[in-house]
């Protein structure tokens, strides 16, 4: 069972991210980050609107008063 954390358990794991990475990096790995984030979001969501393409039926308007040589039948 995975345990909750709680805040004194937060502040030590952003104080150990700040020593890690230290505060001239942090800006530029969160932008990072949330490039990443959206560029996941935007497939996602692309692969979405594919599924729904696929899925929906689709129809074809035919025109049978010609034939294929031009002629009316």
């Amino acid at each position: 069972m995975i345990p909750k954390i709680q805040g004194g358990e937060i502040i030590v794991i952003l104080v150990v991210i700040l020593l890690l990475f230290g505060a001239r990096k942090l800006p530029e790995l969160a932008r990072s980050l949330g490039s990443s984030a959206r560029e996941f979001r935007k497939g996602i969501e692309e692969g979405r609107t594919e599924e729904q393409d696929e899925a929906a039926p689709t129809t074809t308007i035919s025109d049978s008063s010609t034939t294929t040589s031009g002629t009316e039948t």
